[in-house]
């Protein structure tokens, strides 16, 4: 039949083709714009993300790396002081065994002197008053003006003094060629017979003449080393008293009298054979330059530098160009009295951030962040302080316990370096990205408007025939036919429309006999349906029953109150409601001799398949109960073979979690993935054990044994465990506020001391009291096991 077609009108505001350009091509630039402004979005976040982790990783890995170089620097120095703690112990060692043994002392004294007279024959010096051998032998030994005779010759006492000292001369060298290395190694006589014996040989009375006058003039050990004597006799009397617990003392630094160098001696004093007195000492002495080397080596980042610290903020070593960067300034100690020490303090920086630096042990290790003035700029630095071992230290007066420190400093922006090339690298990359998201926004919104244009002529096309003819229809031209030659949903319409106005045209000549037909194909219908309620009631009726069935069988296979009771040392109080018929919730104890096994699981979902797996779990595990499998690794592992075969031939997607508690002999086993377990101890402390690495979901994998792992908790009388499912800390309020985990802890410290029963029925009160008339859309499972 020939098709009557409307002309079409003109595109204006008020036509469908405009409206529908506006409406389509602005939801579309509305989804384009939203979508890339979301875009454009998430590419800045994760660009900041990106950085933010960046540059913790970054930092922390920066820090680590400073800490672990000052450890590194620490443990040199120690090292180094314990070899030279160690060589002069050894050379304390033999005089020691000397001094115990007289008559062999005589006899290697008697013999040494034989072989070599140079070593203790002293010759006269009238200008300085005082004695000391010629040079050749292996050591100088020097004798003060006020321990000769009248005939400037030592005195007996002093003689023998000398004789027994040159054993000396047959270890030291040994000494000194081994071990790290020393500036000299010596003796020296007590308070009574100071002879100082040292080697290698030096002219080291005539450097004290020329570095110290007037010393000869006065007691060696009170000239030299004020107060130092007193201490050791003190340790002699009481070993306790020395500050550590060492008998090495080691000296602030100071200009030695022989070679004129900045050293640091180390003594250690030798006792009398009843160890009541001193009987002398043996020491050592290293350069200053030994220790600075040490620090000195320190090379972080480009300008980083390191320096060695008394605890009193002196500084013992540091490089130079830092010692400029934090502002020290040096000067000599050079009194009337004592040796000449080294003054270099942090305290006296003049750098407010050094001068205030903290050096205590809370500080020790610990990454500190100070600003340094530089040419009149502000530069921000990172120092870290890495404490030695103590020891005793005589500076002036008397011996104290000291701890140096490493200090490590190096710039922020030389540490960070990389950091900020990072940083600055996803920038970069951020910005590119988008430049060409805001690109593609732009060239696809001019595609869509594009194709919005095209396509609305084409839809619209086939709209306005359907609406000329529907005009014609209404007036009931019935003859009226479109012909839209388009194969898509308008073109349909057109086919549609034709048929309609077919049907029309045949239902308005035969309408009675229509209605009459209809009227019968609705009673027909009628029948079917009611038909289908009655088998669809009878149905309902035969699952309920079925669900009763289950639920009834669920519930028959829960512990009884009479085996709870019957377990020796445990109170168990427990509770249940399934959020449907049949739950998927799941708990037992089960008792074998004097093994107990508390269990308790959850199943996904809930429901019929949830409630046959968890009597499937309750078998299984009440089997491997009874044949007495002890490890809670091989039990778990074993269930979760079987339910996962159980499972696979089901063919049911779920799993559970599912952890136990064994209880034998005092002694509480956790093995198995499943909610915190909460322990309320008997002084009303409370713990949360997260079970999350102790096993895998059971039936989701066939092999889950190298997940599996245990973990003991202790659990004394008056403790108290809280086992639960997720349905107790998920149950909401009608806020959709979660009961949550700090509740159950509330709720159960609240009635700590009260049975488990009482403990039990005050958590389930608290918990339906925050429910309320809401729905519970989960199963609820609450165990509770107190210790007797």
């Amino acid at each position: 039949m020939k098709a009557d077609n409307e002309p079409a009108p003109r595109f204006g505001l008020r036509s469908f083709r405009a409206k529908f350009v506006l409406v389509v091509g602005g939801a579309v630039l509305f989804d384009l714009l939203l979508s890339g402004g979301l875009a454009l979005w998430n590419v800045q976040k994760l660009s900041r993300d990106a950085t933010s982790e960046v540059g913790e990783g970054l930092t922390t890995a920066n820090q680590e790396y400073i800490r672990s170089y000052a450890e590194s620097t620490a443990l040199s120095v120690d090292l180094l002081l314990d070899r030279v703690h160690g060589d002069v112990k050894a050379l304390a060692g033999v005089l020691q065994a000397q001094i115990d043994d007289p008559t062999r002392q005589q006899q290697v004294g008697a013999t040494l002197s034989h072989e070599a007279p140079g070593s203790v024959k002293v010759v006269y010096d009238a200008r300085g008053d005082w004695a000391q051998n010629l040079p050749g032998a292996p050591s100088v030994v020097s004798v003060w003006g006020y321990l000769l005779g009248a005939d400037h010759t030592p005195l007996p006492g002093v003689q023998k003094e000398i004789d027994d000292s040159t054993v000396i001369d047959l270890v030291a060298p040994t000494l000194m060629a081994s071990g790290s290395s020393k500036l000299q190694m010596y003796y020296i006589g007590p308070k009574e017979r100071p002879i100082f014996r040292t080697v290698p040989y030096t002219n080291q009375a005539q450097t004290f003449d020329r570095l110290y006058p007037g010393h000869n003039k006065s007691e060696f050990w009170e000239f030299f080393f004020p107060g130092i004597y007193g201490s050791w006799q003190q340790w002699a009397r009481d070993p306790a008293s020395r500050p550590v617990p060492d008998d090495i003392t080691q000296t602030a630094p100071y200009t030695d009298a022989i070679t004129g160098k900045l050293i640091v001696s180390f003594f250690q004093p030798l006792w009398t054979r009843e160890r009541s007195g001193i009987a002398g000492t043996a020491g050592a002495d290293i350069t200053l330059d030994q220790l600075a080397e040490v620090v000195e080596r320190v090379k972080i980042a480009e300008t980083g530098f390191g320096f060695l610290t008394m605890s009193t903020g002196n500084v013992v070593a540091i490089n130079p160009s830092g010692q400029a960067i934090i502002g020290l300034t040096s000067s000599n100690d050079a009194g009337t009295q004592g040796v000449t020490g080294l003054e270099r303090s942090l305290r006296g920086s003049v750098q407010p951030a050094i001068a205030s630096l903290p050096l205590d042990q809370n500080n020790d290790g610990v990454i500190q962040h100070i600003m340094l003035d530089n040419k009149g700029e502000r530069v921000p630095y990172i120092v870290v302080l890495k404490r030695l071992k103590p020891t005793n230290l005589w500076s002036s007066g008397p011996i104290k316990s000291e701890t140096m420190s490493v200090g490590i400093v190096v710039p922020e922006r030389e540490i960070y370096a990389s950091l900020f090339a990072a940083q600055e690298s996803i920038s970069r990359a951020t910005n590119r990205i988008l430049l060409f998201q805001m690109g593609a926004i732009i060239v696809s919104l001019l595609i869509v408007f594009a194709a919005v244009l095209g396509i609305s002529k084409r839809i619209t096309a086939g709209l306005r025939a359907l609406a000329g003819a529907a005009q014609r229809l209404q007036t009931k031209d019935y003859s009226v036919r479109v012909s839209i030659p388009t194969r898509d949903e308008v073109g349909a319409a057109g086919i549609a429309f034709n048929r309609m106005a077919e049907q029309i045209s045949f239902h308005t000549e035969n309408l009675e006999q229509l209605v009459d037909e209809r009227t019968r194909e609705l009673g027909d219908a009628n029948q079917e349906i009611s038909a289908l309620n009655e088998k669809l009631r009878d149905e309902n009726v035969r699952l309920g029953a079925e669900l009763a069935v289950a639920r009834q069988i669920q519930m028959m296979v829960l512990p009884k109150q009479f085996e709870l009771e019957a377990i020796p040392g445990l109170e168990i109080a427990a509770y249940m409601r399934p959020a449907d018929e049949v739950g998927g919730d799941y708990y037992d104890v089960l008792q074998n001799g004097s093994r107990v096994k508390i269990g308790i699981g959850d199943v996904t979902g809930h429901g019929l398949e949830s409630g046959v797996l968890m009597l499937m779990v309750q078998s299984v595990a009440r089997a491997l109960q009874e044949t007495n499998e002890r490890n809670p690794h091989q039990f778990l592992d074993r269930l979760n073979r079987a339910i996962y075969k159980n499972i696979e031939r089901t063919k049911t997607d779920k799993h559970l979690s599912l952890a136990f508690l064994d209880f034998e002999d005092e002694r509480v086993t956790l093995s198995g993935q499943h909610e915190d377990v909460l322990i309320v101890r008997a002084d009303g402390e409370v713990e949360r054990i997260d079970t999350l690495d102790l096993g895998l979901p059971v039936g989701l994998e066939n092999d889950i044994s190298k997940f599996i792992d245990t973990r003991d908790i202790p659990f004394e009388s008056g403790d108290v465990i809280v086992l639960h499912t997720d349905g107790v800390t998920e149950a909401e309020d009608q806020d959709k506020r979660l009961f949550g985990f700090e509740r159950l802890c509330q709720s159960a410290r609240k009635r700590q001391g009260g049975s488990a029963e009482e403990i039990k029925t005050g958590i389930v009160e608290d918990l339906m009291a925050h429910i309320g008339i809401q729905k519970i859309h989960d199963d609820i499972t609450l165990v509770i096991i107190r210790h007797t």
